[in-house]
């Protein structure tokens, strides 16, 4: 009878090391140890890797992101990781400022809707660059810009915001602002596409980069596991999914702040990490890629837009080299939900006829559509990363990512460089990966 316990211990399948996640952290961790010799298995809830990427192919053979897709002039790590990889980067068709159109009319760039804008995004890039306390601040972005005058200066400032942060403004603080803004980059690098954080995309597409990664790690990669709790005995951790448990010496989990409350820790978490799950949201976006033979808007106005009707929307030409166009728009925010309840070809009609009346009927009859509401995805939660909720002190770029004993932290909100963007992500993964190495080299 003393024996049975132990016979079920050994039948349950063994690893090193058990990443949790195979987003661009997850996936970027395993590979770094497999190349160390680790052994390692990367556990994933959804049916494909890339996390918070995710590519597909149009009508017209080419490929879109309806995930994460930008490289920043100053994302190193991306850069090098597809060009090992053999993947095709390519430069924004952009120009020196997005229209930014109201119905059928368009805001001049010199008039005082644009210039009250700038004002307000100047002192926030001020205010981002003082040397902010960690304290309390419960003052949202939505009361801020309510002492902003001018309703068309208001609407501005509001979808840029939400297109930067995909944050409800009503549960965002001007404090978290400041804070991205500073971790990020600044606002000059944050809003730019040349010489910016949407400086160039892949030609295969940024989930390509994702399956590439996971392709090479093999069936290592589990997928459709989600891992519903994980127990650190003093025997290292076991995993249990929704397909059975797994043993490792040390975990690496990846999956962003707010998810962490559907896995069941025991022990439970420190104060810290608990902290950041119940005092972070997910934001709210839906993306949708038009595709058309050709880009005809580069004839007229451009691809490059803010939209200020409701749902407000930005709209930028994705176009890869030789074609076929490519339209990309993003409805952030809590407007984006406004898409929710209808029907494909209403919400398709919904996010393009505002900018029809700029680019003409064609752009209503669109060769292939591709669509993600990421808010409705069970897995991510929504996008792009985190946001800390007013009134807290935890949440703010990099978030903690002390290792618990044998389980460690990783995903692109706990990178020290480029936090929110997938560079950090794949920051995050080498960063994991070197700890667990010393860890398990100090046994």
């Amino acid at each position: 009878m003393q024996q049975q316990p132990a016979q079920e211990h050994d039948a349950i399948p063994r690893t090193t090391v058990a990443v949790v996640g195979a987003g661009f952290a997850g996936l970027r961790a395993a590979r770094e140890l497999r190349r160390h010799g680790v052994e390692v298995i990367v556990l994933e809830a959804a049916d494909r890797p890339g996390g918070r990427a995710m590519s597909e192919t149009t009508a017209l053979g080419s490929r879109v992101d309806l995930g994460g897709q930008w490289i920043g002039h100053d994302h190193h790590r991306v850069t090098a990781l597809a060009a090992e990889l053999r993947l095709t980067k390519f430069p924004m068709h952009t120009g020196r400022l997005p229209v930014i159109v109201e119905g059928a009319r368009r805001i001049t760039v010199g008039g005082p809707a644009m210039l009250g804008a700038v004002a307000a995004l100047v002192a926030l890039e001020a205010l981002s660059r003082t040397a902010l306390p960690r304290k309390r601040n419960d003052v949202t972005v939505s009361e801020w810009l309510r002492h902003v005058p001018g309703r068309t200066i208001r609407r501005l400032l509001e979808v840029i915001a939400t297109t930067s942060w995909t944050a409800d403004l009503d549960r965002f603080s001007v404090d978290a602002m400041a804070r991205m803004i500073r971790s990020q980059g600044g606002l000059r690098t944050m809003l730019s596409t040349r010489g910016g954080a949407q400086d160039s995309l892949l030609v295969e597409g940024m989930g390509s980069l994702a399956d590439a990664l996971a392709a090479e790690l093999g069936d290592r990669v589990r997928l459709g596991h989600g891992v519903e709790s994980i127990v650190a005995d003093g025997d290292g951790v076991l995993l249990r999914t929704t397909h059975g448990e797994i043993r490792a010496e040390k975990a690496i989990v990846t999956v962003p702040p707010p998810m962490l409350e559907r896995i069941d820790f025991d022990p439970a978490l420190p104060a810290a990490h608990t902290d950041l799950a119940r005092n972070t949201y997910m934001g709210s976006v839906y993306k949708a890629i038009a595709v058309y033979d050709r880009p005809f808007w580069r004839t007229g106005p451009g691809g490059e837009f803010l939209v200020l009707d409701t749902p407000g929307r930005a709209a930028f030409d994705t176009t890869p080299p030789g074609g076929p166009g490519h339209l990309c728009i993003l409805v952030p925010g809590p407007e984006a939900h406004r898409l929710d309840d209808l029907d494909d070809r209403a919400r398709r009609d919904a996010v393009l006829r505002p900018l029809a009346l700029h680019l003409g009927p064609e752009l209503l009859e669109p060769v292939s559509w591709h669509e993600k509401s990421w808010h409705r995805d069970e897995f991510v939660g929504g996008g792009y990363f985190a946001v800390p909720l007013p009134g807290t002190t935890v949440g703010f770029p990099p978030v903690t990512a002390e290792p618990t004993g044998d389980i460690h932290w990783a995903g692109t909100e706990t990178a020290g460089d480029h936090p929110g963007y997938i560079e950090g992500a794949l920051e995050s993964g080498t960063r994991a990966a070197a700890e667990v190495l010393r860890a398990l080299s100090s046994r």
